[in-house]
């Protein structure tokens, strides 16, 4: 078969996680057949093919797969080598993974068996959130260039952003979206605890939030830092973590952070110190 730009693709998915949940309806709208699904839990599996337009044959087994163009593999990192070890795929059939940090070398054992390849998209996925895929990260890599055009055609169907990422620099990014996204949304728990703890509304943080980030995206983030620590303003340090005294484990990750900060950024000078638009 040859395939062209537009080309549809038959996809069979590996996996009915929060990935597969969102991109299955991505592929279905570009165009693509999602032929087939399987899933550690069938009931996922089933519940994510009856939400296709076409509802995708749920594989009873790894070893009774949908013939396909491409398998994709949304699984957890840690389950893809037993799920590709145990799975009867075609020969030659293009099998990718969508995992940030997992190694194109995970094909080698399978070489002239298998095309491997990498479909990571750089986005985190909720329940409930639509995703625009047209401006979502593909970083993609294969074994060989066949397999690398055939991911092409899948990823620009999808978005406008696609990139070619050898594995190591695919893993220094997922390193940096674990900062800029994970990290975040955790302090942001911490925040809206605190806030509930006390009596007072989580709305009170969202101005503040909203301004961080935009100033984040439109500046260096530590050219942008403020607060007490790049202040070296010891004395609200020492209020905020008698604030935190019944929380110890949040207590030692506040001054881990303020030491970061404090080796990170250079000190404001004294002028600064004492500017009112500083002071957070």
């Amino acid at each position: 078969m040859t395939l062209t730009d537009r080309t549809p693709l038959r996809i069979v998915l590996l996996g009915a996680g929060r990935v597969a949940t969102h991109l299955a309806p991505a592929l279905a709208a570009a165009g693509h057949a999602v032929v087939g699904l399987w899933s550690r839990s069938p009931e996922s599996g089933a519940a994510l093919a009856s939400r296709l337009p076409v509802p995708a044959t749920v594989a009873s087994s790894l070893q009774h797969l949908p013939a396909a163009d491409v398998y994709l593999l949304t699984l957890p990192d840690a389950v893809v080598p037993d799920v590709l070890a145990a799975a009867c795929f075609p020969v030659g059939a293009l099998v990718a993974h969508t995992a940030g940090a997992l190694p194109l070398s995970l094909f080698a054992p399978y070489q002239g068996r298998l095309r491997g390849g990498v479909f990571y998209p750089l986005q985190t996925f909720g329940p409930g959130r639509a995703i625009a895929w047209a401006s979502v990260p593909l970083c993609l890599e294969g074994t060989d260039a066949a397999a690398l055009a055939i991911l092409h055609q899948l990823a620009t169907s999808l978005s406008s952003d696609v990139r070619e990422l050898d594995s190591a620099r695919r893993l220094q990014l997922h390193v940096a979206a674990v900062w800029v996204s994970n990290f975040p949304n955790h302090l942001l728990g911490i925040g809206r605890e605190l806030l509930e703890g006390a009596g007072l509304p989580w709305e009170l943080l969202h101005p503040l939030i909203r301004e961080t980030l935009d100033k984040a995206l439109a500046q260096p983030p530590f050219a942008a830092q403020t607060g007490p620590a790049v202040r070296h303003d010891d004395a609200t340090l020492a209020h905020h973590a008698a604030a935190l005294a019944a929380r110890p484990r949040w207590q030692q990750l506040y001054q881990q952070l303020t030491a970061s900060i404090q080796a990170t950024a250079e000190p404001l000078p004294a002028a600064a110190n004492n500017a009112p638009g500083l002071r957070l």
